[in-house]
């Protein structure tokens, strides 16, 4: 059971409730926090103060007093016209998230709602009802306001949910696991919608695939050094760290360990001096993009515990401030700064690939073929993953450097941290196929090379994948085993692989 305080969620807590289906709860202390914060709403409503988005329009209308009859009409009218997301949903997973931080943000108990809007979050977490929301429509500030609004949407028993499988009205399923939809009241709307749940809960999922695939490049170029054949004195501890960096030199233990006791690999002017920068320099390179994703982690899970929503409520309400805690700015550099780094392991795997296949670079059959010239072999796998690497370079262009004004130009600086996030999410997909296809064409290569002779992980691998995916005997569709070998990459629980095949502790580089 993952139990909510609104302070102390973590990725690995987040794993639980979206991969695991743990049960989610909210601490007491939260839920006293929530309800101080309610009453301070409260008054505020019945002694007819001037406060933004309680007793006020929004955005531009931010001058425009309500009266206070009006407050429920307000949130109501609120989340239906902000409603205006477009597009393929979000999948169902990145729902979920959403649903779990928007519950965490609002326990903290700065927002002024009360705790059956909390609860009815965990209820449709624990039922398993996630809300359908579009991906388009977000400027990444004033909150995710549009697909915020359709999570807010099912809270009140309307808009769509998917649901043991399939896509309903919400208030079907909502029936049918016997909760309540809600009818807001003031300001509940508002803290509903304002913050960056969106692009940080698609930026959660990511980062969970993105720390996966990481580890897995490491392996598959494991089995590519073996295929060529590489020099293992790339990979000496000493050479990683006289440069001091702690993710080089987690990457070069890694990789070490996964090629120990390996008859393929070479050691230095045995058949070269040196080896090409896609094999030399994996430490290098993988490591600066670890540097990168660690980064992006910090930053999450900050964000999964922060108070996005604006105004805030402080002092049991004798302060109500309006300020800017939904701009997603740390995230949008987050998911940017993302994008760069994971598309980098393409980069270097697809020119490994080239190494794979190109016979002026090897001493191996042109393009791993089974009959060089009748039969093509891997040269169009080849083609398939510079297409997605160069898709990937239009895809990781910074989002962050771009904005928009928008409500008459009172937000008029804007984040587009959840384009970012979207991007970085189509690039950890062509990036994992590009690693399939290498995947693919290792496992070819080191057949050619004799695969009794490969290292007892590396032949781990072999023998799980080649259960899927058989040897190249002769042409085919490629494209099957392609997504055969990226569903694995994707669906395999790879901390299992290793503690069982390698005996590590991935999250650190460390050898039991």
């Amino acid at each position: 059971m993952v139990v909510l305080t609104g302070e102390t969620l973590t990725i690995l807590q987040a794993k639980q409730v979206l991969d695991e289906d743990a049960f989610v709860s909210a601490s007491l202390d939260s839920l006293k926090r929530v309800e101080k914060s309610r009453e301070a709403v409260d008054r505020i409503v019945d002694q007819k103060k001037v406060v933004y988005g309680i007793t006020t329009g929004f955005g531009k209308f931010s001058d425009v007093l309500i009266d206070s009859q009006d407050v429920e009409a307000l949130q109501w009218n609120l989340i239906h016209s902000h409603a205006c997301g477009v597009g393929d949903p979000f999948p169902e997973v990145v729902s979920r998230a959403m649903v779990l931080l928007r519950a965490n943000a609002l326990l903290k108990g700065f927002s002024g709602v009360r705790p059956v809007v909390i609860e009815t979050l965990l209820e449709l977490l624990n039922a398993h009802i996630h809300p359908v929301i579009p991906q388009q429509g977000s400027l990444g500030a004033s909150g995710d306001l549009a697909p915020l609004s359709h999570l807010a949407l099912v809270v009140m028993g309307e808009g769509e949910v998917f649901y043991k499988g399939q896509k309903m009205p919400a208030i079907d399923a909502l029936n049918k696991e016997g909760i309540q939809p809600v009818t807001l009241k003031a300001k509940e709307g508002l803290a509903l919608i304002n913050g960056t749940q969106a692009m940080t809960a698609m930026g959660v999922v990511n980062y969970m695939e993105a720390e996966q695939l990481a580890y897995q490049v490491d392996a598959v170029a494991s089995l590519t050094l073996e295929g060529l054949q590489g020099i293992e004195e790339a990979f000496d501890h000493r050479v990683h760290e006289v440069r001091g960096y702690r993710q080089q030199c987690e990457v070069a233990k890694r990789i070490r360990h996964m090629i120990s006791g390996s008859q393929l690999t070479t050691k230095q002017g045995e058949l070269r001096v040196q080896d090409a920068y896609s094999l030399r320099c994996i430490p290098q390179v993988h490591g600066a993009s670890w540097q990168a994703l660690d980064y992006v982690k910090e930053k999450l899970e900050i964000e999964m515990n922060a108070a996005t929503d604006n105004p805030l409520i402080f002092d049991e309400g004798e302060s109500v401030i309006s300020g800017g805690n939904f701009h997603g700015q740390p995230i949008a550099f987050a998911m940017d700064f993302m994008k760069i780094a994971v598309a980098e392991l393409a980069n270097i795997s697809e020119r490994r690939i080239e190494r794979l296949v190109n016979p002026q670079l090897n001493d191996l059959p042109a393009f791993l073929s089974p009959v060089p010239g009748l039969q093509s072999g891997a040269m169009i796998m080849q083609y398939c993953a510079a297409s997605l690497v160069s898709e990937n370079k239009t895809l990781a262009h910074p989002a962050s450097v771009d904005s928009i004004p928008s409500s008459a130009n009172q937000e008029d600086h804007v984040s587009m941290g959840t384009i970012g996030s979207r991007h970085a999410h189509q690039i950890i997909q062509n990036v994992r196929r590009v690693v399939a296809i290498e995947l693919i064409c290792a496992l070819q290569a080191v057949e050619y090379r004799g695969v009794d002779r490969m290292a007892s992980f590396t032949r781990a691998i072999y023998e799980e994948v080649r259960q899927l995916i058989p040897s190249i005997t002769q042409d085919r569709v490629f494209s099957k085993d392609i997504e055969k070998a990226a569903s694995w990459l994707k669906d395999v629980n790879w901390p299992s692989f290793m503690k069982k095949h390698l005996s590590m502790n991935q999250t650190k580089g460390e050898f039991k």
